[in-house]
Order: C-alpha cells, then sequence, then structure tokens
C-alpha cells in the first residue's frame, strides 16, 4: 500500500468525475445522484462508505489470517446515515459498517481476541471515527452477532 495514495479526479460532464488511482490503469467514474447529476456512479458519500467497510473487512480478514483461520467469504455493507448539522447543512452524521464472516464462529480460533482488536488496524475506519461516529458489527455465517448491537 503506497503511504501517500494519490487520486486525481478529471470532470466528464456536470457533476460526473472520472477518478484515477495513483500510477494505475483502473479508473472509477462518480457521480451525483439526480437532480444535480445522473447516477451513473457512486456519490462521495457512497465512497466513504466503502472505503471504511473495505477497510474494516481487510483488518478483520488480516487478524484472523495472522491466527491461521479462513473466514472467507467475508462481505462487508455499509451505511452513512445523513443529516442536517447546526447550520443547517448536510453532513454525514454516523456510518454503519457490518462484517459477515463465511463460516460460524465455531469454526474460527481466537475469534474473541481478534474481534476486541481488528478495528484499531484499520487506518480509514480509524481515521473517519474521529470525527464520524463509526458502529462496527460481526456477524457469523449463521447470521449470529459477534461483535456491536444485536439488531444490527
Amino acid at each position: 500500500m503506497s503511504q501517500s495514495p494519490q487520486v486525481v479526479l478529471e470532470q466528464q460532464q456536470d457533476y460526473r468525475f472520472l477518478v484515477r488511482f495513483d500510477a494505475q490503469p483502473a479508473t472509477l467514474l462518480v457521480d451525483e445522484t439526480p437532480p444535480l447529476g445522473d447516477g451513473a456512479g457512486p456519490t462521495p458519500s457512497q465512497l466513504l462508505v466503502a472505503a471504511v467497510a473495505n477497510c474494516l473487512g481487510n483488518s478483520l480478514l488480516f487478524a484472523l489470517r495472522k491466527f491461521k483461520q479462513s473466514p472467507e467469504p467475508l462481505r462487508s455493507e455499509g451505511r452513512a446515515d445523513i443529516g442536517r448539522n447546526a447550520e443547517g447543512r448536510m453532513r454525514v452524521v454516523a456510518l454503519h459498517v457490518t462484517l459477515h464472516l463465511g463460516v460460524p464462529a465455531a469454526s474460527l480460533e481466537h475469534l474473541e481476541r481478534v474481534l476486541q482488536q481488528f478495528e484499531d488496524f484499520c487506518t480509514v475506519g480509524q481515521s473517519v471515527a474521529q470525527g464520524i461516529p463509526l458502529h462496527v458489527t460481526v456477524r457469523d455465517s449463521l447470521g449470529r452477532v459477534l461483535k456491536g448491537p444485536a439488531e444490527a
């Protein structure tokens, strides 16, 4: 991972931009939803949720693999709550991420220890959580909540 990730966004039309990541050939088209944009790609809020959910999923996978555990296939789901601040401006007021293990919890060793610490190693999640409440839930393949609120 680059220690100084860089992106370049080039306007294509109205609120639609093409995103280039470092020197990689892959690009991503981003856009706002109507009425501002055409909804031709993810919005900035969706990108924020995706970045946090991806980082948390990666952190959980890394932590489990350190103990030679195989939780695959993992799935991450994220949601941003959008609301108005004191000045009436729209803001992301909370993020919710649910990580789903691909196996039952009973099949994984050291899971309790992993669940206590994996979030601390998620660079993006911990950075964002300094300014936006971040709620993380982990479920196993049977749907049991292993971490986080039971109603998540």
